[in-house]
């Protein structure tokens, strides 16, 4: 377990799981999980304010346990598993540390939105858009933007989209919510 102290959070104390990913092979491929543009975030939230789109967010709770796990892991289990204390087990969640585990949740949060009809931007690929029609016919496109497990989404009916989202991903403290700030865009 990694202890630590979120200090953007009112120093909320937090605690992962972690992985013994130090001592993996490093995958062949990607390894890290993509982040959007300040840039896109500052544009898109003008278009939206210019659109008179919702805006909605929320965070993902443990992101990476919900993505399986790309790379195959074996770990001995320590005394917090009692009389199972010595055994190996495999590890079948991307955990903290797995030198896979960011682009595993990558992976599965953009099956999620392409699922839903999203599609990746060529500009920056962690937006997502379809194109959508509000209820008066005029055309638009919604957006998501994912900052790792921080999902920002534009759109006529932005919370019933978050609420789709939802339903594969648990959100912190089951919030969907307008920000207040995104990456320092606010």
């Amino acid at each position: 377990m990694v202890f630590d102290v979120k200090l953007g959070e009112n120093f909320q104390r937090k605690a992962r799981y972690c992985a013994d990913g130090h001592k993996t092979e490093a995958p062949a491929a990607l390894t890290y999980s993509t982040v959007v543009a300040r840039d896109s975030v500052r544009i898109l939230l003008t278009i939206a304010a210019l659109n008179g789109l919702d805006v909605q967010c929320a965070d993902i709770q443990n992101a990476f346990l919900t993505a399986p796990n790309l790379e195959k892991c074996y770990m001995i289990a320590g005394p917090e598993f009692g009389d199972e204390e010595g055994k190996t087990f495999i590890v079948r969640r991307a955990l903290y540390s797995l030198k896979s585990a960011a682009i595993a949740f990558r992976s599965h949060l953009a099956e999620t939105l392409e699922n839903l009809g999203f599609y990746s931007s060529y500009a920056d690929h962690d937006v997502w858009m379809p194109a959508a029609i509000k209820p008066d016919g005029e055309e638009y496109y919604e957006y998501i933007l994912c900052y790792v497990d921080d999902i920002l989404c534009m759109s006529e009916n932005a919370k019933d989209v978050m609420e789709q989202i939802s339903y594969k991903f648990k959100f912190k403290k089951d919030k969907i919510e307008q920000p207040e700030s995104y990456l320092g865009a606010g």
